[in-house]
């Protein structure tokens, strides 16, 4: 999603200036439409706040990373910026992230009100570095005319073996794949380590063996050879669109919130099934989000707080940003947005389901170098299918370079 910033990022970590007025810098990743609502959000923000005013940064997603890793190495982070769980642990091991916790103590920043245990989303090791503004889990997109074709209605408790019946189905009956390639997708592989009792990642490790993903991307290979799974040359080919809105196949995993691009992409209904499961229940699901974070270098601790609490509990934001950042986190705020498109209802409904089936588990924080093992286990799964690196030898250098990233 490209994007250029609106306003450049000034320098120093907030400043003052006369009559009292505070200027923090804000800096997150996502396309124009986002920076559009999130700059209506500022607005109604400085409206509230007169003596708070708000330098705005954003860039794509890989951009904006490389752009905070030189600003944090350098001692000038943003004073408040949009974060993942991926890189928490990293960012607090280079005492980077503002331990929120002291704000919430003063009575700046609320952790009442949130949806799903969601306000413990951002804890690590007792502190508190995150707090969610929207929710999400990984879901599965349906090509819902080719589902219907191939009579194949997925519903909560489905097993991977009806899964995969169901795209041999979709492969036999319409001539084109089931799926787009599940085995580059570094959060559905901890689903599917989870319903065995494992995860992806532990505290500061991998937490599967060298077997485990043999026999994941064995058995992928084999898919992909079979058709059953999407040809990756093609699927390659096709982007920025998804395997599934350029007609190569039926179904593609990803999170629940992204469905919203399918509409736009492509001339098909589409529509989110159920996880598959290996016991007919637990599905090892989490709710994931987008949250906001402070940098530890800030002047202006106190306004930082006031301003995410502002952006995640004031319900005319809601009403603003929609579900661009997930579902969202507070009650105030979800009861606030109620979605009129299909998409938007589907997504909302995909997720109460969730809540209320309770198969909900709570996500262990990754560790630092989680980002690079994600980059690394997306890239070597590529080399796999387009069968230029044998699997034996991708699992081999995923974990050298896992273990490498992690001992970082």
């Amino acid at each position: 999603m490209a994007a250029l910033g609106l306003t450049a990022a000034g320098c120093g970590t907030g400043s003052g200036s006369e009559g009292g007025t505070v200027t923090l810098r804000y800096a997150w990743w996502g396309s124009d439409d986002r920076a559009k609502r999130i700059n209506r959000s500022i607005a109604l923000f400085e409206k509230k706040y007169p003596k708070i005013k708000i330098k705005t940064d954003f860039q794509p997603y890989a951009d904006f990373w490389k752009k905070f890793n030189t600003q944090a190495s350098g001692g000038n982070p943003p004073d408040v910026f949009q974060n993942a769980i991926g890189f928490l642990r990293k960012y607090d091991k280079k005492n980077v992230l503002l331990d929120l916790r002291g704000q919430v103590e003063a009575g700046n920043l609320r952790l009442d009100g949130f949806r799903a245990g969601l306000e413990r989303f951002g804890e690590v090791d007792g502190k508190l570095l995150g707090i969610p503004v929207g929710s999400n889990s990984m879901a599965l997109v349906v090509d819902q005319t080719v589902f219907t074709r191939a009579g194949v209605h997925p519903k909560p408790g489905w097993t991977w073996d009806e899964y995969h019946a169901a795209l041999a189905r979709i492969q036999d009956g319409q001539g084109r794949a089931g799926d787009a390639g599940p085995y580059g997708i570094m959060y559905l592989y901890d689903l599917y380590l989870r319903q065995h009792g494992k995860a992806f990642f532990t505290t500061s490790a991998l937490g599967f063996t060298e077997t485990d993903l043999t026999d994941w991307w064995t058995k992928a290979f084999e898919r992909v050879r079979s058709g059953l799974y999407a040809d990756p040359k093609k699927t390659i080919q096709a982007k920025p669109k998804s395997a599934v809105t350029a007609g190569l196949a039926g179904c593609e995993f990803t999170w629940d919130n992204f469905s919203v691009r399918y509409s736009s992409e492509g001339k098909s209904q589409y529509g989110l099934a159920p996880i598959p499961t290996t016991d007919g229940h637990k599905t090892g699901q989490y709710l994931g989000s987008l949250m906001l974070s402070g940098s530890r270098r800030t002047k202006h601790p106190k306004e930082v707080a006031r301003f995410i609490d502002f952006m995640v509990h004031d319900p005319e934001v809601a009403k603003i940003m929609g579900y661009d950042r997930g579902v969202p986190s507070t009650v105030a705020q979800y009861e606030a947005y109620v979605p009129s498109d299909p998409v938007g209802r589907q997504i909302a409904a995909y997720e109460k389901q969730l809540v209320e089936s309770r198969v909900l588990e709570p996500i262990t924080p990754h560790p630092a170098g989680a980002d690079v093992v994600e980059a690394a286990f997306l890239r070597l799964s590529e080399e796999m299918s387009l069968g230029t690196r044998p699997v034996a030898d991708a699992v081999e250098q995923f974990f050298t370079e896992a273990k490498t990233a992690l001992a970082a």
